[in-house]
This record gives C-alpha cells, sequence and structure tokens, in this order.
C-alpha cells in the first residue's frame, strides 16, 4: 500500500465522513471531546463481558452495572465498541451497546469508546474506530497493544498509517492511546515490541493510558506503587514531555490487593499531571478497591465527586 495514497484517501474518507454527519462528536449537535472523561476515576468493560457474540447467551455485565458504577464514585466507563472477532458487525451489536451508553448517560457517567486495532487492514481498523466515534460517546480510544504483524519495523509503520488517517478524520478532537507499560517493553521483555513508538503516540493522542497491570508480573514488579510509578516516569522520559497527560490503568483486578491499589493511588498522587486513574476490568473488581480509589473522584471537576 502506497503510503501517499493511503494518506490522501483517508484524508478525502474523514472530510466525507464529518460532512455526511447529522451528529456525533465532530456534527453540529454534539460538544467536541474534551479531557473531562479522562480526569477523575474510571472502569473498564471489555466486549467479552457485555456481548452476547463474545460473551455468550447471558453477558456478564449490563445496563444495571452502569448504576452500580455510580454508586461508587466511577465517573467515565471504557466501553471496547468493536471487536475484529466479529467481522460482520463494524459496531458490535449497536443496539446492545447503544443501551449500555445511555444507561450510562442516565446515570452521570461519561462514555469512551475503544477498540484494538490488529494492523492488518487499515481501512478496516480506522473504519471501526470512525463508526464507533459515530456512537454517543464522549471520547475514543485506541488500544495499541497487538502485535499480530510481527515485524515490529513493519508494524509502526501501520500504526503511524492509522494514526495519520484517524487524524485526518478527527482532527480536533481529544483521542486517548491506551499503550503497553513501558517497564513491559523496557525492562520485562524488550523483544516484545521494540522501538515502541512512544513519541509518534504522544504527538498524536492528547491522552496516554498505559496498562500497568503489575498484578501480571514477576513478583519483583508486583507492587502497585513502584509499578504504575515507574510507568508514569518512563513514559513521560520516553515522550520527552514531563507534563504529559496520562490516565493510569491499573489492574488486573482480580489479582491485584486492597493494599496494591492503595499503592498504585499513592503513586499517582506522589505526581503532578496524571488526569485519573481506572481498573481493568470492572467485572473482575471489588467494591473495597473503589473505595480506595475514590480519592481520584476529586480530579473531575464534572463528576459528582468532583469540586
Amino acid at each position: 500500500m502506497l503510503a501517499g495514497l493511503l494518506v490522501v484517501a483517508l484524508l478525502a474518507f474523514g472530510v466525507a465522513w464529518v460532512l455526511d454527519r447529522d451528529s456525533g462528536p465532530t456534527g453540529p449537535a454534539a460538544e467536541p471531546w474534551t479531557l473531562e472523561p479522562y480526569q477523575g476515576l474510571g472502569a473498564w468493560v471489555d466486549a467479552f463481558d457485555w456481548s452476547q457474540a463474545l460473551g455468550g447467551e447471558t453477558p456478564v455485565v449490563g445496563e444495571d452495572d452502569l448504576a452500580a458504577m455510580a454508586d461508587l464514585g466511577i465517573q467515565t466507563v471504557y466501553l471496547q465498541t468493536s471487536h475484529l472477532g466479529v467481522p460482520d458487525q463494524t459496531v458490535l451489536e449497536q443496539e446492545r451497546v447503544e443501551g449500555l451508553i445511555d444507561a450510562a448517560h442516565e446515570h452521570g457517567l461519561s462514555v469512551v469508546a475503544w477498540y484494538l486495532p490488529t494492523l492488518e487492514d487499515i481501512d478496516v481498523d480506522l473504519e471501526r474506530l470512525l463508526a464507533s466515534a459515530e456512537l454517543d460517546v464522549d471520547g475514543l480510544a485506541v488500544d495499541i497493544e497487538s502485535t499480530t504483524i510481527e515485524d515490529p519495523v513493519e508494524r509502526n509503520a501501520r500504526l503511524a498509517e492509522l494514526n495519520d488517517g484517524l487524524r485526518a478524520a478527527l482532527p480536533d478532537q481529544v483521542l486517548g492511546g491506551i499503550t503497553l507499560s513501558a517497564v513491559h517493553v523496557q525492562e520485562v521483555n524488550p523483544d516484545f515490541w521494540p522501538d515502541f513508538p512512544w513519541v509518534d503516540i504522544a504527538e498524536t493522542y492528547d491522552v496516554v493510558l498505559p496498562m500497568t497491570y503489575w498484578s501480571i508480573r514477576l513478583p519483583e514488579w508486583q507492587d502497585g506503587n513502584r509499578y504504575v510509578g515507574e510507568n508514569i516516569d518512563r513514559i513521560r522520559a520516553a515522550t520527552g514531555d514531563p507534563d504529559l497527560p496520562i490516565h493510569v490503568i491499573g489492574g488486573i483486578a482480580d489479582g491485584a490487593t486492597v493494599a496494591e491499589v492503595q499503592g498504585m493511588l499513592e503513586a499517582i498522587e506522589a505526581r503532578d499531571g496524571v488526569l485519573g486513574a481506572s481498573l481493568y476490568d470492572w467485572a473482575t473488581s471489588s467494591p473495597p478497591q473503589w473505595t480506595v480509589l475514590g480519592a481520584l473522584g476529586d480530579r473531575n471537576p464534572a463528576g459528582p465527586d468532583g469540586p
């Protein structure tokens, strides 16, 4: 695929997509996305937990869970809205996902849609991201972790193409980049993604959301304070931006003790400019964990616990 022709095509597609929309993030009826949903306290829901196609006839997460999140002080739900495991649905089970989005808004939660591109077909990945952007959501985040493209040089090139296409289509919107942990790619397994493109990601996305899952690391890193703190510091060093907006994703929840979650909070509070944090994921979390993280609600000026 010729990079120059792709960029031109994506620019044209992005302009047409914006002009054709009646509403949505760039349409006249919607407010522009901001950093607000990434501030404060958030929870994650993936497609295996809410969809019938991937989670079975009775998904473990439904509309009642959005009320439960609000009761615990959670302010944003990060909701996976598309999955390549269901190739015939650009937006996964759209009626069901729209019900979840509506329920979240009814209970005062923001919704950030997210999608994991494999980079095998940039056009397909972009189509799914833009379809998710058309939902009544408050933001969009790209999950940058797939190693389906084995050659890291080619992988980085394809990610750059996707980033350019997404920015061309949504030039003025706040976008989130969900990333691997810096400790993972720098220390634990440097061969997993050599030369991870931190600088390009920071230039494309307005906020970085690192997956700081200490519970799946070796014992030396199974420390919520150390692992979260190291990742914040390393990512800012790698991007060259000491003020880079970061929203920390901690977990994985069912392997994280309350004491470790407290350590995560302490690492965040010891550093400037961290917008907020969340746990992956809602289905495996417990109320005591959310109680510990409740102090983060003050970081969201529009949330129920904000000033």
